[in-house]
C-alpha cells in the first residue's frame, strides 16, 4: 500500500516538493507518520480516541523536526468542511474508512473538496467484486455463495462492514470531480494469513509478489482490498 502511494505521488508530483497531506481516518498514524518522515505537512483526522492516543505516542518519539510537520484533529471524516478550508491539501488519505459507511456520498464529496485541483485521492475499500474468495479459499461453501450477491460482509473483528464495487465507486469519483486515475489490488495472495502471523524470512519477496500482482490483471481484480486513486480536475 505504501509503494502505491509513493509510486502515484512520484508521478504527479516534482520530486523534493513538500506536500500538504491531509490523512482521514488516521487510525494509529501509520501513513501518516511514514509520510511527515519523508518530509510532507501532515494532518490527521480520526474520531476513535484510543486511535489518537496511539497516534500521538507514537509521534512523540519522533524528532522535533518531524513532530512539526505533523498535527492531530479529533473529528469526524464526514465533517472535513467545518475543519479545512476548498481546496487544501495536495494529497487526500482515506484508507479503511468507507466500509464502515453505509452511505459514503457525503464524505467522498468532502475529501474532493478540501483536495487542490490535480491533487490526488487515494482511497481504500474492501472489493465488492471479490468478497467469495475468503470465505471460499476457507471452504466456506455457504458464506461464498451467499457473497456472490452482497456487499455487506463480517470483519475479523466480527463487526459488520460494507464492500465497495470499483465499477460503481469509479462513477462516484467522477461525480465529485475526481476522477478514477489508477486503481491497484491489495492483499492478492496474503488476505487468508491470520492476524499476527510472524513475517517470513523472505518478507521482501513476498512484498514483490503483492505489489506486481497488485497491479497486474487478471490478479488485483480478485484482492481483498482496492485501492483507487483519484485527480481532482
Amino acid at each position: 500500500m505504501a509503494r502505491q502511494v509513493d509510486e502515484q505521488i512520484a508521478g504527479r508530483f516534482p520530486v523534493g516538493q513538500r506536500l500538504r497531506v491531509l490523512d482521514v481516518g488516521m487510525g494509529q498514524g501509520t501513513q501518516a507518520l511514514r509520510l511527515a518522515r519523508l518530509g510532507h505537512q501532515v494532518t490527521g483526522l480520526e474520531q476513535d480516541a484510543t486511535m489518537i492516543a496511539a497516534a500521538r505516542a507514537a509521534l512523540s518519539g519522533e524528532p522535533e523536526g518531524i513532530r512539526e510537520r505533523m498535527r492531530i484533529i479529533e473529528g469526524d471524516g464526514r465533517e472535513t468542511g467545518a475543519h479545512f478550508l476548498p481546496g487544501s491539501f495536495d494529497v487526500v488519505l482515506c484508507h479503511g474508512v468507507l466500509m464502515y459507511l453505509q452511505d459514503p456520498d457525503a464524505l467522498l464529496a468532502g475529501l474532493a473538496r478540501v483536495l487542490a485541483p490535480g491533487g490526488l485521492l487515494s482511497l481504500l475499500v474492501r472489493n465488492g467484486d471479490a468478497l467469495a474468495m475468503r470465505p471460499g479459499l476457507a471452504r466456506d461453501w455457504a458464506g461464498a455463495l451467499a457473497a456472490f450477491d452482497s456487499v455487506s460482509y463480517r470483519n475479523r473483528l466480527g463487526v459488520d462492514a460494507r464492500a465497495d464495487r470499483r465499477a460503481a465507486l469509479t462513477d462516484t469519483l467522477a461525480g465529485i470531480g475526481a476522477p478514477l486515475h489508477a486503481w491497484y489490488g491489495v492483499r492478492v495472495f496474503t488476505d487468508t494469513a491470520p492476524d499476527g502471523t510472524e513475517p517470513p524470512a523472505d518478507l521482501e519477496t513476498l512484498l514483490a509478489a503483492e505489489e506486481r500482482a497488485g497491479k497486474t490483471d487478471p490478479y488485483r481484480g480478485v484482492a481483498a482490498l482496492l485501492h483507487l486513486c483519484g485527480v481532482r480536475g
